[in-house]
Formats: C-alpha cells, sequence, structure tokens
C-alpha cells in the first residue's frame, strides 16, 4: 500500500538537511560556481522523486510540482534559522561563506522560520487536499501572496543593501522561485472558485445596506484607512522626509527602518507602492455590492502582509540586528502593536469576506437551495 501523497513529500523535504550536512563536510562541494550547480542538480533530482512518487496517478495538477519542490526548499530554510540562532550546527556554514551569506540577517532568519514552518505546513495541507478531491483555491491563494510578497522584498533588498557588493552565483537561484509564484498565482485566479448559493433575497437584503448600517464593514474601512496612513508614513520615512515627526520616528520608535540591511526600505516602498492602491480598492469594495473579486484578493493580499510584517517585526526585534536600529525598549509597546495591526486588518478582512460573503456576489435567481455547491 502505496502511503498518501503529503507523506511522501514530507519524507522526501526530510533529506533537504542531510544534504546540506554532507555538502558542508565535503570540501570540493564548496566553491560558489559548485554550489549553484549542485543546486541545481538537486532541485532536479527531487524533482524526478517526485515524478517518480506520483506516476501511478491518472492525472496530477501541475502544482503539485511547484507545491511539493517548494516543500523541500523549506526545510532548508528551516535548517539555516535553526542554525544561525543556535539550535543545531554543521549544516549552513559553507552556504552562508560561499553562497548567500545575507541569510545571516534578522531579516532573513524570519523569513526562513515563516517559510520553514508556515509555508511548509500550508504545502503539506495543499497536497492532501489535491490528492483528495478538496478544493485548496483559497490556501493556494494564501501561499502565493505570502510567497510573492517574500521575493518582491527578499531579492531587491539583496541588491540594493549592504550584501550587495557581495552577491555569489548561489543567489541566482532566487530567480526561478521568483517566477513560480507568479505562475502558480496567474492559474489559481484563473480557476473557478467554489461556494454555496446564497439566494438571491439575501444578496439583494444585503447589498441594500449602506456602509453606515454595516458596523463590521465601516470599522475594517476605517482600519484600512488607518493602515494607508502607516503606510505612507513610513514611505516617507524611509525616502528621508525631512519633517520633524518622520525624523522623530526613525530615531526614536523603528531605528530598524534604516539598518542597512535594505529590508525594510525596501518593504516600506513596496507598501507604499503595492499595498496602498490595493488598500484603496478593497476600500472601494466594502462600499460598492457585487466586487466578488474581493473575496479572491483579500486572501492573496493577507497572506503578503503576514508574511511581511512577521519578519519585520520580528527582524527589529532580533539580538542579529545591531542594537542601535532594534525597536527601544520603551517603544515596543506602541510599533509592535501599530505593525500588528497593519497585519491583522487584511486577515480580518480577508475572514470577514468569506464568512459572509453575499454582499460580494452577483444575485443568483431565487429559490435554490443554500446547501447546493456553485462554481462562481
Amino acid at each position: 500500500m502505496r502511503p498518501p501523497t503529503e507523506i511522501s513529500v514530507f519524507l522526501l523535504s526530510l533529506l533537504a538537511p542531510g544534504v546540506l550536512y554532507t555538502m558542508n563536510n565535503i570540501p570540493a562541494l564548496q566553491e560558489p560556481l559548485v554550489i549553484l550547480g549542485m543546486g541545481a542538480v538537486i532541485l532536479g533530482s527531487v524533482l524526478l522523486l517526485l515524478f517518480l512518487t506520483v506516476r501511478h496517478k491518472a492525472k496530477v495538477d501541475p502544482l503539485f510540482y511547484v507545491f511539493a519542490e517548494f516543500s523541500f526548499t523549506c526545510l532548508v530554510g528551516l535548517t539555516n534559522a535553526l542554525e544561525q540562532d543556535g539550535f543545531i550546527s554543521g549544516f549552513m556554514g559553507f552556504y552562508i561563506k560561499m553562497g548567500e551569506p545575507h541569510l545571516t540577517t534578522a531579516y532573513a532568519l524570519m523569513m526562513s522560520y515563516w517559510e520553514g514552518i508556515v509555508h511548509f505546513i500550508l504545502f503539506l495541507v495543499i497536497i492532501h487536499r489535491m490528492f483528495s478531491g478538496k478544493s485548496y483555491r483559497s490556501l493556494g491563494l494564501l501561499w502565493a501572496g505570502s510567497s510573492i510578497a517574500h521575493q518582491i522584498v527578499h531579492i531587491p533588498g539583496v541588491v540594493i543593501g549592504k550584501y550587495g557588493s557581495n552577491i555569489r552565483p548561489a543567489f541566482w537561484r532566487n530567480i526561478p522561485f521568483f517566477l513560480a509564484p507568479f505562475w502558480a498565482a496567474s492559474l489559481l485566479f484563473s480557476r473557478p472558485r467554489e461556494m454555496q448559493i446564497i439566494t438571491a433575497d439575501k444578496i439583494a437584503a444585503e447589498q441594500k445596506k449602506s456602509l453606515l448600517f454595516r458596523p463590521i464593514d465601516l470599522l475594517l474601512s476605517l482600519l484600512l484607512l488607518g493602515s494607508m496612513a502607516f503606510s505612507v508614513f513610513r514611505g516617507f520615512v524611509v525616502l528621508d522626509c525631512s519633517l520633524d515627526t518622520c525624523f522623530t520616528y526613525i530615531y526614536q520608535y523603528e531605528p530598524y527602518l534604516k539598518d542597512p540591511v535594505g529590508f525594510p526600505r525596501v518593504m516600506m516602498l513596496v507598501y507604499l507602492f503595492y499595498a496602498l492602491p490595493l488598500l484603496t480598492v478593497f476600500i472601494y469594495g466594502l462600499k460598492t455590492p457585487g466586487c466578488s473579486w474581493m473575496l479572491d484578493w483579500t486572501i492573496f493580499f493577507a497572506g503578503a502582509m503576514a508574511q511581511t510584517q512577521w519578519c519585520h517585526i520580528g527582524a527589529s526585534l532580533h539580538s542579529r540586528t545591531p542594537f542601535t536600529y532594534r525597536v527601544p525598549a520603551d517603544k515596543r509597546l506602541p510599533v509592535i502593536a501599530l505593525n500588528a495591526l497593519l497585519a491583522a486588518a487584511p486577515a480580518l478582512l480577508a475572514l470577514r469576506c468569506h464568512t459572509n460573503p453575499a454582499y460580494f456576489m452577483k444575485p443568483v435567481p431565487a429559490g435554490q437551495s443554500n446547501s447546493k455547491k456553485k462554481e462562481n
């Protein structure tokens, strides 16, 4: 009897620390170009093993290979985080020295923990649902948002930060991991959404209510407006705005924003130029009935904000961040609270959209059962 596919992927991923340990103890495998080549060979071998694992299946979703391959790299990231924080040793020394030195930064460690725990669990659940014939579209969009946000901060942050002058060949293995989530997201967005049918009467009743008579939506709109203001403010801060308020904030509240590693600066600019427009259209979606795209994009955005804020909050407090750039002890409560709210607002919005989606749906013929399923 064959083990469930998610168990096979889990066991295959556990090989990652062993591969790292072997390479860390063979000097011939520790040259920069050799590391890049070995990375390609290992990932190719993993892909072959995955193909052999599911070859007996009649039809395999192409996204399975993306999720399963990323599962393997998640364990690589978790191994790095555990070693840099002193829990294990003897796995990553060669790669830090000759591969990607920036992986010792506090931001990279928080990123590795997120990948190794949150993404890894997501992948196993998605693969389980995939081969059980259940929908995994929402979970996939949550991962896609998280992964894309991770890469659009990670890659530019390395290039423009203090590690930009020490980029080794192994760094370029991030390119396929940058492109794959965009491809996966395009597939997921194009697939039909499965949800319960809601009667036309209920949809009409919900959509007649103005924002003032929907207190939860009104509160969410205010939270999104606050998130927009905070994103604009911190964008100005990292752009060296000369206002006294900006100067006070960066030196007395979040000095991490001027850490030369580059990641916090890139993140604030991503918020300013990408998150801000999305927050704007979400407020529009809460005010305008029938915006069915809210059901997908709120999940995608919630994943992105959760990942980036986890990394930002963790890195600004982590001991690997130089003391002068950490959040001052007497300012931790307001800074952490503001950053936590910035992550919570999109998550609460996504939860609201999916627990009561009637306001965002197009009317359906009256008389249909609420218990039936419909592809929307």
